[in-house]
């Protein structure tokens, strides 16, 4: 891997940016994929379909195909196409992180491509993160409007991905085990988690998992965040009770194959036999990000003047951003920007430290960077070119902030998808 891609005027540090590098390559779809194949003995079958669906989904499909001699047909549904051909697997993009048109027409070929197989094929599927937004069948009576709308209220507010993943299992047929139950036959599902915990039936909302949730549970959710969907969505949501099916359960088998863990693991692993005093912190991280952002700026303070350097330690997680609007104007940013971004302040003057989070897939947010790095001298550069962190707080401006002063990583998009990264340094 390139990790010139890890740049910027913050992180020059070779020995960093292998880290960074080291964590991503753990993860690389393609190779989880063949691995898992390559060791683990395939269920009774005539003939082999695949089906992903999520960010990692085409790279999961393409290294299947070419373990895999006798691919009867394959479909990829994923977020940034490559453009790269391969044999019998058909690449489609679908909308992310609100679904749209492109969404709605995924979710119809994949419940389509699902249904078409016979009691004696094999369905492996390959399930990544984002795959919620990229497939969609809405309901009865619920249209992609009243989807868009719902998922935008959602990010918008400080909803976790587990809540919003309830929402979406009571409204869209491809979740919640939409995909188990259009096919009669074996699926074999391969899972890329982007989720803390690795639940099943979170992960791209579960499209071969049973969904367990309750018309309560999405209830609840509304109520938390003072939601007020449309008549049609409320009607849904009191009518959502899926019916248990015991063939699902017998024909579904649902393998973790990639998560955050993986990751974070062969960065600890890279970080030592570089030299570095190596600790593993919580891979739980939830909550809101300038929150997280100042309990990471705290925990590399006291390490710094205790812990014997230089020292790497990790974190991991998926935090929140509740968008504030009482400036008057909302700005650009992502949530691993906006951790960055509250832990400017409790930074300041610190010799000889980095913070970085990142997302693995690439995208923070609406934005074309992962995450940014914050050290010792960032409020003091920004400051010097106008840029003052709580303003740019204030209105969650974190991207401005950041590329102001050559701080935002802009990797490009990984291919990949587990939780975001959080990497703690002094030297």
């Amino acid at each position: 891997m390139d990790t010139h891609r890890f740049l910027t005027h913050s992180r020059q540090d070779p020995r960093v940016t292998r880290i960074l590098a080291a964590a991503l390559e753990a993860v690389e779809p393609g190779k989880l994929v063949r691995n898992y194949l390559l060791k683990n003995p395939l269920p009774e079958h005539k003939t082999i379909y695949l089906l992903g669906i999520g960010k990692a989904s085409e790279a999961m499909a393409f290294a299947a195909a070419e373990t895999l001699t006798h691919i009867t047909d394959a479909l990829a549904i994923t977020k940034h196409a490559s453009g790269r051909n391969f044999e019998r697997v058909a690449v489609i993009e679908g909308g992310h992180p609100i679904p749209d048109e492109r969404s709605l027409a995924a979710g119809q070929s994949a419940m389509e491509f699902a249904s078409r197989l016979n009691e004696d094929d094999l369905l492996i599927c390959f399930i990544s993160g984002g795959g919620s937004a990229l497939v969609t069948q809405p309901v009865e009576n619920i249209t992609l409007q009243d989807m868009q709308s719902l998922t935008s209220e959602l990010l918008s507010c400080g909803a976790t991905i587990d809540e919003i993943n309830i929402l979406r299992r009571q409204l869209d047929r491809v979740k919640g085990g939409g995909i188990a139950r259009a096919t009669k036959t074996h699926v074999l599902s391969l899972i890329l988690s982007d989720v803390i915990g690795n639940p099943l039936e979170i992960i791209a909302s579960g499209p071969t998992v049973q969904s367990k949730t309750l018309r309560e549970d999405g209830m609840r959710v509304l109520e938390k965040y003072f939601l007020h969907p449309t008549s049609n969505i409320f009607d849904a949501i009191s009518a959502n009770q899926i019916p248990f099916d015991k063939s699902i359960e017998e024909r579904v088998q649902n393998v973790i194959i990639g998560d955050i863990q993986t990751a974070a693991q062969a960065a600890l692993t890279q970080a030592k036999q570089t030299g570095f005093e190596t600790e593993l912190l919580s891979l739980k991280l939830q909550g809101e990000a300038r929150e997280i952002g100042l309990q990471m700026a705290g925990t590399l303070k006291h390490a710094a003047r205790n812990k014997q350097h230089p020292f790497c330690m990790i974190a991991g997680g998926e935090t929140t951003v509740t968008l504030r609007r009482s400036s008057g104007r909302t700005g650009k940013g992502g949530r691993n920007q906006e951790v960055e971004l509250a832990s400017v302040y409790s930074l300041d003057g610190v010799k000889d430290v980095l913070l970085i989070s990142f997302a693995t897939d690439g995208d923070d947010g609406p934005t074309d960077a992962a995450g940014a790095v914050v050290s010792g001298e960032t409020s003091r550069r920004a400051e010097m070119l106008g840029m003052v962190a709580v303003d740019c707080l204030s209105r969650n401006d974190a991207y401005t902030y950041f590329e102001s002063i050559g701080d935002l990583i802009k990797s490009g998009y990984t291919g990949t998808n587990v939780n975001d990264i959080i990497l703690l340094f002094g030297f």
